[in-house]
């Protein structure tokens, strides 16, 4: 399964390059849902996006450091990072992620 994310900056009106991104498959020996499986890291490039990313069926999570892309701009905001978690039931489909953000709200949907 191919996987994608863009990442935008509502507040500015354009792409928001630089956030760090962390791909997880989610789950911990606790039960939490916190410490999963690093799958993949990345950096959005000037468009805003990460491409290219794999996965197979099952539920995963993106972490955005949202805290950092705002403290690299001087911004306050109110969320230190934005985790999506997402399941994959058709490995054989793209996925994509999309992200708005501004520093004190945030939205997401299933993209195409």
């Amino acid at each position: 399964m191919s996987l994608s994310t863009h990442v935008l900056d509502a507040a500015l009106g354009r792409p928001a390059a630089g956030v760090a991104v962390r791909l997880e498959r989610p789950g911990s020996p606790d039960g939490t849902g916190r410490g999963g499986e690093v799958l993949a890291e990345g950096v959005t490039d000037a468009d805003g996006r990460i491409a290219g990313w794999t996965c197979g069926a099952g539920e995963h999570r993106l972490v955005f450091d949202t805290g950092g892309y705002f403290a690299a701009r001087a911004v306050k905001a109110f969320y230190p990072r934005v985790s999506i978690d997402f399941t994959v039931t058709d490995p054989a489909e793209h996925h994509h992620v999309p992200l708005l953000l501004s520093p004190f709200a945030y939205s997401t949907y299933r993209g195409s």
